[in-house]
């Protein structure tokens, strides 16, 4: 977790802000792996394996080959996937209220 995600997280907190919402550990929570890999073009991938098996991939990439730094690329990397993590599991918090909203017949998969 950032030092910005921290102080955003606890000023959710100081304002008391209590609906169904994800915080920085539920996200940090759903991966149970992660490797990476540079590209011969300055390009680092991020693959973050999720506890129910799905992967995201962050990247980065360097414009000039005298600035790379693996370990920087790396962390924009990591930071990129699980920027995408919060997308999902917020389309899934949010699909998880609207069907308890609106209950609806569960669909049989075929």
């Amino acid at each position: 977790m950032s030092n910005n995600e921290k102080a955003i997280e606890q000023e959710i907190q100081d304002k008391g802000l209590t609906a169904p919402r994800l915080t920085p550990a539920l996200i940090d929570a759903t991966i149970d792996s992660e490797t990476y890999t540079v590209l011969p073009g300055r390009v680092t991938i991020c693959e973050m394996t999720l506890k129910n098996g799905f992967v995201v991939l962050g990247e980065s990439s360097c414009v000039s080959k005298e600035n790379f730094n693996a370990e920087l690329g790396q962390k924009i990397a990591r930071e990129n996937a699980r920027n995408k993590i919060w997308e999902l599991e917020g389309y899934l918090l949010k699909q998880r209220l609207f069907e308890t909203q609106n209950p609806m017949p569960h669909a049989i998969l075929g």
